[in-house]
């Protein structure tokens, strides 16, 4: 018998589930027979595809039996799947190999942890055992193999194998039951659960059950147990029943029985085709971001299947990768069984299921954002990969346009594209736009000063994304999309009708010239503002640069050697702080006061000082003169 230790992050995720998924015991069944399920999906795939696997006598089923006992309460799931081999005990039942998931546990802090329905989202998975279990035994053996192997373990202290003997491939779990899993040993409870959870499930699940009957009266009075099976679920391919008679209820539960999710589903999506192409499609949007949405080994939620036969549940081309927090089933009657990866990523049949997919959904999105409560809910949750779509999915721009959504300087909460245009001033050629980290820090920046003095609206674009997104999209209908937040953006609004008040260039020149000696290679260059009218200094992008926030990106993805782009200081001359530096070019002071302006327009961008320690000194020396 070798021993072994539970990885620290399975200890994690066992405390979390014992203590935080307590009202939520009966889940561990749905799991169990979930996890069959995929054994008996995986199998039935190689019997149909794989000629050593041919030769099986494949009989799926899932068997159920439970010993109610005082002394030896327990429940047994047994699949006729794939089963697993001493290396596949150890990576599924030893480790959590997902970074995404190693990520998730490490964020999840006080309320979080009490969250059920947040911890569903990336599966509690066999570890649900536990909960109700105080120790829980496997007996595998994988489908090909001579070998079989049993696990055991107590949930806490690491676990144990050794061989074993079993006749079939398949798996076997014994749960033997604590106290807060005894009321499940009995008939009632298990159908009960399993009807509500995994009604759903392609395979026959069947459950044993000893029966009492009574022969004779009186004193020769028998009691005689009979043992009894009975199927207790409906054992068909849920998405192929006729939608006529699915209520969304139906769906709801179906939804839960693959998703992992204690929650019902934001929306479902049921396709039916026929004709050209023949399949089936089944997609449902969840209640809440899937954890792993933002990491790059996310989990596909799509499922796919030919002719009601499993084939994978890890492609990622099944859909672009900005609806990967969509979850369901493809099913086609027209791809060959053993269809390939390579095969798939160029396969026209799935290509054109893969168009046609995206489409019903996004049409689906749009449908919700007519009830505007509803779609801002799904919007806060996947805001964020809609627009990743908008800049990426050019077949279907147009539809992804109406579903953006942006804060502006006009209207509470969000606004659509299409709306802001109906605002739009009647001379005004382009939609404007900040970009920034920090909103409300974008709603008092000196570089919307000119543009709300003149009524026109700025979108205020506080998602880091959007450095990328709205210039990639470069442009809605017949209007540019212009960025506040460049040194040429006065320059636009001089076009549409801006008059500029002529300064004195031989009066300004020396000014400009004293202005970039004190600064130095810190800035690209100085030069006299169009824009402000409040504040006395801002710093933008030249026309061709990457913003500050986009060189922050960039550094954040890893694009270290990136050679940092200098801004361009903006300075009002008319603001009263530089006209008192105006005559004071030669003293200390101007080079001060020019630090601080410097200094100050860095923090409106949100951008760390280089010395915070002058900085205040520099502050207090200004204040101890001015008091």
């Amino acid at each position: 018998m070798t021993k072994h230790v539970f990885q620290t992050e399975v200890n994690e995720l066992l405390h979390l589930i014992i203590h935080s998924l307590y009202s939520h015991k009966e889940i561990f069944l749905r799991e169990l027979v979930s996890n069959a399920s995929d054994a008996l999906d995986k199998l039935k795939y190689l019997t149909l595809t794989e000629d050593e696997f041919k030769k099986i006598n494949f009989d799926p089923k899932v068997e159920i039996s439970f010993n109610d006992s005082a002394e030896d309460r327990s429940i047994t799931i047994k699949d006729s799947g794939i089963g697993m081999n001493e290396e596949d005990l150890i990576e599924h039942l030893g480790t959590i190999a997902r970074s995404g998931t190693k990520n998730f546990l490490g964020k999840l802090t006080g309320d979080d942890k009490k969250d059920s329905n947040l911890i569903g989202q990336f599966g509690v998975g066999f570890y649900s055992c536990f909960m109700v279990a105080d120790q829980v035994e496997v007996i595998t053996r994988k489908a090909g193999e001579k070998e079989a192997y049993r696990w055991i373990s107590d949930g806490k202290s690491g676990f144990e194998i050794e061989p074993t003997a079993k006749k079939e491939a398949g798996t076997e779990i014994t749960l033997y039951l604590n106290d807060e899993g005894k009321e499940f040993a009995n008939r009632w409870s298990i159908t009960e659960t399993l009807k509500k959870y995994s009604n759903h499930i392609a395979f026959p699940v069947y459950l044993s059950y000893e029966e009492s009957q009574f022969d004779g009266e009186g004193e020769d009075k028998k009691e005689i147990k009979e043992l009894k099976t009975e199927q207790i679920n409906d054992a068909t391919a849920f998405w192929k029943k006729p939608k006529s008679e699915l209520k969304k209820k139906d769906y709801n539960e179906f939804y839960k029985t693959f998703s992992n999710d204690f929650a019902d589903p934001a929306l479902h999506v049921h396709t039916q085709a026929e004709g050209a192409m023949d399949y089936t499609t089944l997609f449902f949007v969840p209640e809440k971001a899937p954890q792993d949405l933002f990491y790059a080994d996310y989990k596909p939620g799509v499922k796919l299947y030919v002719k009601r036969v499993f084939i994978t549940d890890d492609e990622k081309e099944l859909l672009p990768t900005y609806l990967r927090f969509v979850k369901g089933i493809i099913d086609s009657e027209d791809l060959p069984l053993n269809v390939s990866r390579e095969i798939l990523q160029q396969n026209r049949v799935l290509d054109n299921i893969r168009k046609a997919s995206v489409k019903k959904l996004l049409k689906s999105f749009q449908t919700l954002a007519k009830k505007e409560k509803e779609y801002i809910k799904f919007y806060e949750e996947f805001g964020r990969p809609i627009k990743e779509g908008y800049y990426q999915d050019r077949d279907n721009r147009e539809l992804l346009e109406k579903l953006v959504r942006f804060k502006s300087t006009k209207v509470e909460g969000y606004t659509t594209l299409e709306d802001y245009v109906k605002r739009m001033q009647e001379d005004q050629k382009g939609i404007y736009y900040i970009t920034g980290d920090n909103e409300a820090t974008l709603r008092r920046s000196p570089l919307i000063e000119m543009y709300m003095q003149k009524d026109i609206e700025v979108l205020i674009a506080d998602d880091e994304i959007d450095e990328i997104i709205i210039p990639g999209a470069a442009k809605y209908g017949d209007h540019d999309f212009k960025s506040v937040n460049r040194s040429n953006a006065g320059d636009e609004l001089k076009k549409e009708g801006e008059v500029e008040e002529e300064t004195n260039e031989k009066e300004t020149a020396p000014f400009i010239k004293k202005v970039k000696k004190v600064l130095g290679d810190r800035v690209k260059d100085v030069k006299v503002s169009s824009r402000l009218t409040d504040s006395p200094s801002v710093l933008v992008a030249d026309a061709d640069d990457p913003t500050f926030q986009m060189q922050e990106m960039m550094r954040a993805m890893g694009q270290a050697g990136m050679p940092d782009a200098k801004p361009i200081l903006e300075i009002n001359l008319g603001h009263p702080i530089l006209k008192k530096m105006s005559g004071m070019r030669k003293t200390k002071d101007f080079d001060n006061a020019t630090e601080l302006l410097y200094e100050q327009a860095l923090l409106l961008e949100g951008m760390k000082l280089e010395n915070p320690a002058d900085f205040v000194k520099r502050l207090n020396d200004v204040l101890t003169k001015s008091l």
